[in-house]
């Protein structure tokens, strides 16, 4: 575990001492996004004539504003994400489907090669027989 981190910062021109198990540059950060909430909703008209606790309410809506956005804009890109690994799981699979296809069809390409190959060997011994009968009949005749 993480050891503990207290570090000063400013919040609404205070000086505050927060605590925690993250880094104290991170503590930092937070208490900066906390000042821009809090100068974004001064610059809001009216603001400033509200008594403290609503203008603390209006910041916490704020927050909460941009807390529920960030987690919608998360849920979408998860989804997104999600619908690409489909796609990707989907592709990979009619790849595989493919390449299956592709070999069958090398393995029946080469294997009528062979019988081509086969039978033009016996249609050659064919014609070479036919050519030597015709020859010995030929020979036959003129003696």
């Amino acid at each position: 575990m993480a050891a503990k981190t207290d570090t000063e910062v400013i919040i609404g021109g205070r000086v505050i001492t927060l605590s925690g198990f993250e880094s104290e540059e991170y503590l930092q950060k937070v208490a900066s996004y906390l000042n821009s909430k809090l100068s974004e909703c001064s610059q809001i008209e009216g603001f400033k004539h509200q008594p403290i606790d609503m203008q603390s309410i209006m910041v916490q809506l704020n927050i909460s504003d941009d807390y529920f956005k960030a987690k919608k804009e998360i849920e979408d890109i998860q989804a997104q994400l999600d619908e690409k690994d489909k796609e990707l799981y989907d592709l990979k699979h009619e790849l595989i489907a493919t390449q299956i296809k592709q070999e069958n069809t090398e393995k029946k390409a080469q294997a009528l090669k062979e019988e081509l190959d086969e039978t033009s060997k016996k249609l050659l011994l064919m014609e070479a027989l036919q050519k030597n009968q015709n020859h010995d009949k030929n020979h036959d005749k003129k003696s």
